[in-house]
């Protein structure tokens, strides 16, 4: 089995989107997990601000690689988002996951998505854990 705060790091190592969109780990460990990116031009919807699916996407990684740490595999069942601030080409955004419950095979985690102090979305997820370790 992979120890907890490098489970992260692999995964991303086998993350094609995650990889193109160039997130990378700024912080973890066991049960948390921030992961930050810059908002490229490709990014942008026909307003002139990054498509939803952006902040959705980074705040996903870092809930899925928080869900993960505790060193089994885990998939999400529901995730949501809110979007609270628009977000402009050359942002740079951090998703943290900040609350992680774990209850056996469920768990629940809550991400913050910040451009500096501000936080600009708030996703929320739930993973059914499996018992497969990460190996």
């Amino acid at each position: 089995m992979i120890e907890g705060k490098k489970i992260p790091h692999k995964m991303l190592s086998q993350d094609a989107f995650s990889s193109w969109l160039g997130i990378e780990i700024v912080e973890s460990e066991i049960g948390r997990c921030k992961v930050g990116m810059t908002v490229r031009e490709e990014m942008l919807n026909s307003m002139g601000n990054a498509h939803g699916g952006i902040s959705y996407s980074l705040a996903d990684t870092a809930f899925g690689f928080a869900a993960n740490s505790h060193g089994k595999m885990a998939v999400s069942i529901e995730t949501s988002i809110n979007h609270v601030a628009e977000i402009k080409v050359g942002d740079y955004l951090e998703a943290e996951a900040i609350i992680d419950i774990v209850k056996t095979k469920v768990a629940f985690n809550v991400i913050e998505v910040r451009r500096g102090d501000e936080i600009v979305a708030l996703f929320k997820g739930m993973v059914y854990r499996s018992s497969l370790d990460w190996k």
